[in-house]
């Protein structure tokens, strides 16, 4: 469900309004959430179907990029803007835009290989980046370090539990009996895509069954406990980074009593 300045709003308002395909699919996924999702106002959730957007198209993109997986020992990446530290992280060059660097992944993506988690933390940076301007971009994110959960405050990135997900979140799978010998298959961070794909760094755009399927192939001998997805949600601050939008990223809406009716509750009103 959705609240906007105390108003629920349910479909047929947000329908009149011309939207992409995948828009309607996140819009949908917020409404059938049991979960009230509030919004100060139209711009905030806006913003939020645009950025949830820009992480889905940003995971396609990296999945079908020449990036590779790799852990952190065999980690690599593009010198000219990153500088790989002993951990096999990548920290960002002194005087290298963090704009540029995001970019030339993407760009030059066949010198980069790092693991799922470093994945999601790119996408997320670069979905950032498509809807900030770079120069806001620049400022907020001055000091990039690429190594697996670190990232930057302002990117406000936060897990909770519940199996409540929405297009444009990350997931994670456990594999509670992986093989000792290869333990960075102990887990796989997604992107939900909606539609009931995910993207995984290293096993690319599949399923919930083809992200176990291919867990449960590296786990240990005699293994008999599958791979599974936990119920919980991590996403980026999207209300924070509202703020930092430009007007093209908060197209407005407008409470046009034409598509609702108003009617109260006690103190609640909702619109239908």
């Amino acid at each position: 469900m959705i609240k906007i300045q105390q108003h629920l709003v349910d479909d047929s308002f947000f329908m009149s309004t011309p939207f992409s395909e995948s828009k309607k699919m996140i819009l949908k996924s917020l409404l059938e959430q049991e979960q009230i999702y509030v919004y100060e106002h139209q711009q905030q959730l806006m913003f939020e179907l645009l950025l949830r957007e820009k992480i889905i198209e940003a995971a396609k993109q990296l999945a079908n990029s020449k990036a590779r997986f790799a852990t952190f020992r065999f980690s690599r990446c593009n010198e000219q803007f990153w500088r790989r530290n002993k951990l096999g992280g990548f920290e960002l060059r002194e005087g290298v835009l963090p704009s540029e660097a995001i970019n030339d992944i993407f760009q030059n993506s066949h010198l980069y290989a790092f693991e799922c988690a470093t994945a999601i933390v790119i996408v997320f940076y670069k979905a950032v980046l498509s809807v900030l301007p770079g120069k806001t971009f620049n400022e907020l994110f001055a000091n990039l370090l690429l190594y697996d959960w670190h990232y930057d405050k302002d990117l406000g990135i936060k897990t909770k539990k519940g199996d409540g997900y929405i297009p444009g979140d990350c997931l994670y799978f456990k594999n509670p009996e992986v093989d000792p010998q290869t333990p960075q298959w102990q887990g796989e961070n997604t992107i939900y895509l909606g539609n009931g794909l995910h993207y995984g760094h290293g096993i690319g755009i599949t399923t919930k069954e083809g992200i176990i399927e291919a867990l449960n192939k590296r786990r240990k001998k005699y293994a008999t406990k599958s791979a599974y997805l936990l119920k919980q949600t991590t996403r980026v601050d999207f209300k924070y980074l509202s703020r930092f939008a430009p007007e093209r990223a908060q197209t407005r809406l407008y409470l046009n009593p034409e598509y609702f009716v108003i009617g109260k509750i006690g103190s609640a009103t909702f619109l239908q």
